[in-house]
């Protein structure tokens, strides 16, 4: 397996770094780079993990956030975030096993 990042630079800075293995993408996982006020040095948002279902559990998940974490450590962010719905617990537990913690809660506003 194999994990490759693009750079985009769409308004947003943004890295999106996918797992490739016999040249078919298994999952992805983007890295949003924000800047604000209140620090000098940017944070890491981790956004839309997803491996393919057959390819779950088998360490694939892990690597991409493992990679993004130390793509945010290159690009000077201070913290990463890593976000995930409610009723995700196997994401829960990957982000803890990979070392984030819990540390507050997600509100939201969908239109």
């Amino acid at each position: 397996m194999e994990i490759q990042k693009e750079h985009k630079q769409n308004g947003q800075n943004v890295v999106r770094l996918s797992a490739v293995e016999n040249g078919e993408e298994i999952g992805v996982v983007y890295l949003y780079i924000i800047r604000n006020d209140s620090h000098k040095e940017p944070y890491g948002l981790l956004e839309d993990l997803f491996v393919k279902e057959a390819y779950r559990k088998k360490g694939t998940g892990s690597a991409l956030v493992k990679e993004a974490i130390e793509e945010a450590k290159r690009l000077r962010c201070y913290k990463v975030i890593g976000t995930s719905r409610m009723a995700r617990e196997e994401v829960h537990r990957l982000y803890e096993k990979l070392g984030l913690k819990k540390h507050g809660f997600e509100f939201r506003m969908d239109f």
